[in-house]
């Protein structure tokens, strides 16, 4: 479903996903550019270091695991994922910090994984959160993930391959399907899949 005109006068959130370097957050910043879309934006949290040009509430809220644990004991994490990383188990999180309320007519964008997808799914319900799968062919997404990592300060390489590896089993075909993950957004080119992204929210 590929529309310019809204069904809907619902609130919604939409998650956007994909494997790593599939150019996803590139296209998180420019969707936001968009004026015409009037999305907010949705800040996950995490307990991983922050990268070389990121910034606390930008990107993420960068916080330790002893705050992911006061909070989760609060009842405030709505979906969280664990990644046994090669320097520690890291945690991604979305709270209910007062960042999302459907019941305001505004709409939201965030950028999550699958398991996060269907867990915001059941607790906001299905009729509210829309899936935006995005993909990219292997070789061009392990190139970009090489040339990222480059970049770093430390570039973390075993932690690299770990995360492409683990992509294929988290974006599995039978996953995929199970979550009902039907459109997907090829991103070999990058302004026509910015464009479709933004008419399928416009037309959600």
């Amino acid at each position: 479903m590929i529309t310019g005109v809204r069904k809907t006068d619902m609130a919604r959130l939409f998650v956007l996903m994909g494997k790593s370097a599939s150019g996803k957050d590139t296209l998180y910043r420019c969707l936001f550019s968009d004026g015409g879309l009037k999305i907010k934006k949705v800040i996950l949290y995490t307990t991983r270091p922050m990268r070389s040009g990121e910034q606390d509430g930008r990107e993420y809220h960068f916080v330790d695991k002893q705050e992911f644990d006061r909070l989760y004991a609060a009842g405030l994490v709505i979906e969280y994922r664990r990644y046994n990383t090669v320097h520690g188990p890291w945690y991604y999180f979305t709270v209910a910090d007062g960042q999302i309320d459907l019941a305001g007519g505004q709409d939201y964008l965030m950028i999550d994984t699958l398991e996060g997808y269907r867990q915001l799914t059941k607790y906001y319900g299905p009729d509210k959160v829309v899936p935006l799968y995005v993909e990219v062919e292997d070789g061009l997404r392990l190139s970009r993930a090489l040339e990222r990592e480059r970049q770093q300060q430390q570039p973390k390489y075993a932690e690299l391959c770990r995360r492409f590896l683990a992509d294929a089993e988290d974006f599995s075909q039978e996953k995929l399907e199970a979550a009902g993950i039907v459109n997907r957004f090829q991103n070999n080119n990058f302004e026509q899949c910015f464009k479709e992204l933004a008419a399928a929210i416009r037309g959600a």
